[in-house]
């Protein structure tokens, strides 16, 4: 999930500064490291963090936290991480004045001391018996409020530990249950835990019109077989985005969120949700089934090559409209692209479903998929600890504002 900023293709972003704030296992701050600069500048990428403090002093990390930083976009520029170590460094630190251990009811357990070392713990007892364990050290990739990454060599190649937040907590569930040949294979699953075999490939950012295509008709398959079987996801707690479910957390992030606004948006999303009732009763004239939402389908979130495509993270997915996918995706692909996706995408639901209207769907349900991404960002705020809540703070303004537009 990328925030609204991300989505519009920012300007990239100046290196970062950044701080490293040590502490031992026991969570006891030994000090912090002097400032060193990171190209990469998303601050949610750790594996850069972690070869810059190994290359330039020698200290071996594990990422746990934001500690602070003082740009927005959260990108770029000065920001202090708590990292924890397994002995103090032998390197001089300088005292840290900043408050790095006031405990946050919402902390998740891998941004505690020894929380990393716990999960890559379970993933290599689950390799251990599968019979091909570890053989390198584990690579920490990333770390923030959404999800906890590593790279873990084993075998002739490598599986990909994964662990998220509880409003993520779906993941596993949902790729136990998914075509196995359009999604990674599951290796084991434990709670917000997954283990992942590597898929071969690139992650498809710059995908050619001919490979787009190919993704539509992978997710519109799946969603379309799914549209008759979601009884089969009773068991699964997905978040769910059909009209009856809708309105009301779209009231509420509305009233949270109105003092953000200026008061012609507030007008244009008051008219908005007065009139979703008749909005959605509009869409389900247009023929198209609800289904399984991916929520956050995009070239990125897809990963392959010649020979076979996988759409990654799952943790966003929810019951409701197909078509609320369309939007993100159209989003991030060249602008000359986007009349034969949109044309490959409508052709495929009137095929599967005769007499149907995606193309008046789709713009229907355009302010609506809006709508949802600001309820989605609310969501992460309010299950998030105070520290890590500058990466969203932003977006529930920003996607109400389009929805507004787009109304």
């Amino acid at each position: 999930m990328r925030s609204a900023w991300q989505a519009a293709r920012v300007d990239t972003p100046p290196p970062r500064e950044v701080t490293l704030v040590l502490c031992d296992g026991n969570g006891r701050v030994l000090g912090a490291l002097p400032p060193f600069t990171v190209d990469v500048a998303w601050w949610q990428e750790a594996a850069p963090v972690v070869r810059a403090a190994r290359a330039r002093h020698g200290v071996e990390v594990t990422v746990l936290r934001l500690l602070c930083g003082d740009a927005y976009p959260p990108a770029g520029g000065r920001v202090a991480y708590l990292a924890e170590v397994d002995r103090p460094p032998g390197v001089p630190l300088a005292p840290w004045t900043g408050d790095a251990l006031r405990d946050d009811p919402l902390r998740l357990p891998y941004a505690r001391p020894g929380g990393p070392r716990a999960d890559v713990a379970w993933a290599d007892r689950v390799l251990r018996r599968r019979g091909t364990p570890r053989t390198a050290p584990a690579e920490q990739m990333r770390t923030w409020n959404l999800s906890s990454v590593w790279r873990l060599p084993a075998g002739e190649g490598a599986a990909w530990l994964k662990v998220v937040p509880p409003f993520f907590g779906h993941e596993g569930a949902m790729l136990a249950r998914l075509d196995t040949r359009v999604v990674p294979p599951l290796i084991a699953a434990d709670g917000p835990r997954v283990l992942l075999d590597h898929v071969p490939g690139e992650d498809q950012w710059a995908a050619p019109l001919p490979r787009l295509l190919d993704m539509v008709r992978m997710l519109v398959g799946l969603q379309v077989a799914w549209s008759s079987r979601l009884g089969e996801l009773a068991g699964v707690d997905l978040p769910d985005w059909r009209p009856a479910a809708f309105t009301a957390p779209a009231r509420d992030v509305f009233a949270r969120t109105a003092g953000e606004l200026d008061a012609e948006t507030r007008s244009a999303l008051a008219r908005l949700l007065d009139g979703l009732e008749e909005r959605f009763a509009a869409v389900a004239g247009c023929g198209v089934p609800e289904s399984l939402v991916h929520g956050d389908f995009h070239p990125g979130n897809v990963r392959g090559d010649d020979e076979r495509l996988v759409l990654l993270d799952w943790g966003d997915c929810g019951l409701g409209h197909p078509l609320l996918d369309q939007a993100a995706f159209l989003e991030r692909v060249a602008p000359a692209d986007r009349a034969a996706v949109r044309a490959e995408w409508s052709r495929l639901w009137r095929d599967a479903v005769p007499g149907s209207d995606p193309d008046r769907a789709a713009v229907l349900l355009a302010p609506v998929a809006a709508l949802r991404q600001a309820m989605i960002y609310r969501t992460f705020l309010d299950g998030i600890e105070a520290s890590e809540r500058v990466y969203h703070a932003a977006d529930p303004a920003d996607w109400l504002r389009r929805a507004a537009g787009l109304a």
